[in-house]
This record gives C-alpha cells, sequence and structure tokens, in this order.
C-alpha cells in the first residue's frame, strides 16, 4: 500500500487504489472501537482522521525507543481492552457488518456462542483450505491441523472467559513505540479470546515481551499455565501466513498444532 505524510497534512495516508469495498472503512471502524477503551486505561490506538474507499488517514506518530515502562503499559492496556468486551464470538467491531480482512487476505467475522467453533471454523480451517490449494501446506500435514479443529469446534478447548475486544492482528510491526507509549495500528478486531493477541505477539517478537505477558497475567487474572496455549492461539496467523508467504511456514503450523492433537 502506499503511504503519505507531511507537516503539513499532520497525518498518515495508507493508500490502495484497488482495494476491495469496505477494506479501510473495516479498518476505521475496528480502531475506533478498540480506541473506545483509551479513557478506560486500555491501550492507546493510532486516531483516525479521515477514511475513504482507497484509503486512511491516521494521526503522525512520533517514534521512541521501547521502556520497560512502556511494555507493562501495554500489558496492562491490552487486558483493559480486551475486558471491555464483545458482543460474542467472531463479532465484527461496532457498527459494522462488511468482510473484513486480516492484511489482504479475507476472513470472516460471523457470531458465534462458542469460542472453539468460531476459531475452528473462521479462523484457521479457511486459511489450513487456502494454504493446500495454493500448494503451501500438504495433506498430511493440513490432517493434523485438523484434528485441533474438530477438537475446537466440539468444545473440548474452550474455556470459561468471554469474548475479548481483539486487536487480531497484534504483531510486533502493528505495535509502535512512540512519544505517547505503545500505540496500536492495522487491526483485524473482532470478539475473540485474549491470549490470541499475545500469542500473535510472541510469535513474531515484541520488545519487552515478558513484562507484556507479566503485566496482562496480573492485569486480566489469568490462571496458571497459560503460556501452554499459546501456540494453540497461534495457529491462525501461523495458518494465515502458510496461506499467504508459502511453505516455510508449513512446519511451524504443524508443531504448534501437534501438541493439541
Amino acid at each position: 500500500m502506499g503511504a503519505v505524510s507531511s507537516a503539513a497534512t499532520a497525518h498518515h495516508r495508507k493508500s490502495w487504489p484497488a482495494a476491495p469495498s469496505g477494506f479501510f472503512e473495516v479498518e476505521a471502524a475496528g480502531l475506533r472501537w478498540l480506541g473506545e477503551a483509551q479513557r478506560l486505561g486500555g491501550a492507546r490506538v493510532v486516531e483516525v482522521r479521515d477514511v475513504g474507499p482507497d484509503h486512511i488517514d491516521l494521526a503522525r506518530l512520533r517514534p521512541a525507543l521501547p521502556t520497560a515502562d512502556v511494555a507493562e503499559g501495554l500489558g496492562r492496556g491490552l487486558a483493559v481492552t480486551h475486558g471491555l468486551g464483545a458482543p460474542s464470538f467472531g463479532s465484527p467491531p461496532a457498527g459494522w457488518t462488511g468482510d473484513a480482512w486480516i492484511g489482504r487476505q479475507p476472513q470472516s467475522n460471523e457470531p458465534t456462542a462458542a469460542w472453539g467453533l468460531f476459531y475452528a471454523e473462521q479462523r484457521v480451517r479457511p486459511f489450513v483450505r487456502r494454504a493446500l490449494d495454493r500448494g503451501h501446506l500438504d495433506a498430511a500435514a493440513a490432517r493434523v491441523v485438523d484434528r485441533v479443529c474438530d477438537r475446537l469446534a466440539s468444545g473440548d478447548l474452550d474455556d470459561e472467559r468471554p469474548p475479548a475486544r481483539i486487536h487480531g492482528d497484534l504483531w510486533s510491526g502493528n505495535v509502535l513505540f512512540t512519544t505517547d507509549g505503545a500505540v496500536l495500528i492495522d487491526p483485524a478486531a473482532h470478539g475473540g479470546h485474549g491470549l490470541t493477541d499475545l500469542a500473535m505477539l510472541a510469535l513474531f517478537g515484541c520488545p519487552g515481551l515478558d513484562r507484556v505477558g507479566a503485566a496482562y497475567e496480573e492485569a486480566a487474572g489469568l490462571a496458571p499455565g497459560w503460556r501452554e496455549l499459546v501456540p494453540l492461539h497461534q495457529l491462525h496467523p501461523l495458518a494465515v501466513h502458510a496461506a499467504s508467504h508459502g511453505p516455510a511456514y508449513a512446519a511451524p503450523l504443524v508443531d504448534a498444532a501437534r501438541a493439541f492433537a
């Protein structure tokens, strides 16, 4: 996507002339939905200045080096944002009823009663099938992931945590360390499980990750052993990358699945 920014405009523009209908609008809706938590101490989110069919204008941010305090603040802020909740697992951002994407790959946001069913059928299986169709994953590997999806869909891996208001694409590139603290950008926001955001941070690395996790654990009241579930919540981003980036992500995807298959 193209981008422009200047002191005169005081904003950063992302543009894509061939963007599908709703591509930037759902990003704006997600940012505003996540941003509702800021006044309650939630994670900071970049401000939307304008949005159109082929662009989104965002407030300019001033970069700064990450610190331990900022990492801890991010963990506590994410717990508040997640705790603000969502109507259901799979629910889209408030005010949005159209299509959804992660990066440039489409994905659905259909409200679902249980997390495991939503995660299996809307977040993991579609991308596994896409990777299989594109020759990025072989049938044996897909069967391993499908066995986990069967467990998920049955409710075997559900817990009692309610739907969280999650970023949904929280890799390190979507966390900007600024003079105002850590700021989130580029969401695929929906009602999900809070561990999914932490798992993506862990998968692709984040400055001060241990402090982020410890602060989140305390603020969100996570049960002991939650870190053992991180690979389960990495199935979605790994399947996404297997579909979009190729066979290099097949082995990590299967390795993450085997612990739960």
